[in-house]
């Protein structure tokens, strides 16, 4: 019998190599590649058309029914799946080490007991007894979960199958382990044999599983990509363990949109929710300062206002500036400072520039760049923004001001929080008692801000 070949699987991608190095060639992290025994390979000597069992097709118009969900009785965490678990589905979150994912979970499993569902958390990082230490410190005591502290996939399987489960948590995936697969617990072959039998149980049980996925030091989920694919709903618990909220964002969702969020804050009993985002991250905001902007962001149907502070500090000539972003891309902030440095004047090559999203909260939406320029211009100049004023719009390389999605859904929001002013877009009406200002191009607005005729 021929001797099984070897081979070498990065460990942050999954990229596969038949020679160890030290660098891994695809996504360029440094000693990342694991010997792993190879998978066998089949090569099909017969022709596959023949002897097969033909399919039954169906028309796109039969009738399906609309999938069972099942509320844990966390509003913000049901939204963020639009509407609760699925039956039968399966959930991979992942999240930075204490982020609070353990906590969350545990907090949806009591909740689903209590309501009468058969709940199962399977923790392979943790004993059975810290587990319930942190049930009881969150008030969970007494919560009909049923427990236990494994790792071997064959014991879970066999456990489930002797006791029925309508919700299963699974901490972590990463821990898990296969006795069919020849390496390590958290290589990629066993998070993907792993999750692949656990996602199987799922589906021919009904029961909703939840993976609780570690994650890199760039924040994508360790183990192999393959992995996102397999799960039914990706979801991503972000937030610095030093602020207080936390923000559950969907990035896949095959039962839902992946445009809501859930926010939470931290607390001494465990995860609260947060029904008005907006006053969390605009608590003890300072007014009339110089460089401070209310932005209000778009997280699908939810309006949510933050703060947007720059700082800029001129230089010497000669001196390298520097530029620092938290919060918001910084090749778009590297754009934005070109459009202002060619299309409106400001000459702020030799400035350093340090822009900030308060509260730790993460800028994608498009329309933030407005905000940032205006920021920008009231750092640089010195000059505040009005207080009780909000910025949003798109900017392109032209300087032009284009339009964005939603702009009456966001000045409703600030209007129910006092603010009275909205600058953005030339061509949008002002809602609730707010007078607006629209800019066709980015110079009207350093116009208006540094006092131009």
């Amino acid at each position: 019998m021929a001797k099984a070949k070897r081979q070498y699987v990065c460990q942050n991608c999954g990229a596969v190599s038949y020679r160890w190095q030290g660098q891994c060639a695809d996504c360029g992290e440094w000693n990342t590649l694991a010997e792993e025994a190879a998978e066998t390979v089949f090569s099909a000597k017969h022709d596959l058309t023949k002897g097969g069992r033909a399919l039954d097709l169906e028309t796109l118009d039969a009738h399906s029914p609309v999938p069972e969900r099942m509320f844990c009785g966390i509003a913000e965490f049901d939204r963020a799946l639009g509407g609760g678990f699925v039956a039968g589905s399966a959930t991979l979150i992942g999240g930075d080490p204490g982020i609070g994912k353990s906590t969350l979970l545990l907090q949806a499993a009591g909740r689903l007991a209590r309501a009468g569902r058969k709940v199962v958390y399977i923790s392979g990082e943790e004993a059975a007894a810290q587990v319930r230490l942190r049930a009881q410190r969150l008030g969970l005591g007494n919560a009909p979960v049923a427990l236990a502290s494994a790792s071997s996939v064959r014991d879970i399987l066999a456990t489930l199958d002797r006791q029925t489960a309508d919700f299963v948590v699974i901490d972590s995936i990463q821990t898990m382990h296969s006795d069919l697969i020849d390496s390590a617990p958290g290589t990629v072959s066993q998070v993907r044999a792993s999750a692949q039998e656990l996602i199987r149980y799922a589906k021919d049980s009904g029961a909703a599983i939840v993976l609780v996925g570690h994650v890199t030091k760039d924040g994508t989920i360790a183990g192999p990509r393959v992995l996102e694919h397999m799960v039914d709903t990706v979801l991503s618990f972000e937030g610095e363990r030093s602020h207080l909220y936390r923000i559950l964002r969907a990035v896949k969702n095959r039962f839902g949109g992946t445009d809501e969020i859930g926010v939470f804050a931290m607390g001494e009993e465990g995860l609260g929710e947060v029904a008005n985002p907006s006053s969390l991250f605009l608590t003890d905001r300072s007014r009339d300062v110089p460089g401070s902007v209310v932005f209000p962001a778009l997280e699908g149907t939810r309006p949510v206002l933050v703060e947007v502070q720059a700082l800029t500090v001129r230089l010497a000539s000669g001196a390298t500036p520097r530029r620092a972003v938290v919060g918001w891309d910084s090749g778009r902030l590297a754009m934005v400072l070109a459009v202002l440095e060619a299309r409106c004047g400001l000459q702020m090559g030799s400035a350093e520039v340090y822009l900030n999203i308060a509260g730790g909260y993460r800028l994608t939406d498009p329309a933030a760049d407005l905000a940032v320029a205006a920021a920008l211009i009231s750092a640089f100049s010195e000059r505040p923004v009005p207080a009780d004023a909000i910025v949003f719009g798109e900017l392109s390389l032209s300087g032009e001001v284009r339009p964005v999605a939603h702009d009456a859904l966001r000045l409703r929001e600030a209007a129910k929080l006092g603010f009275s002013r909205g600058w953005g877009p030339k061509g949008m009406k002002g809602v609730g008692g707010i007078s607006v200002t629209g800019f066709a191009r980015l110079g009207e607005l350093v116009d208006l801000m540094l006092g131009r005729d």
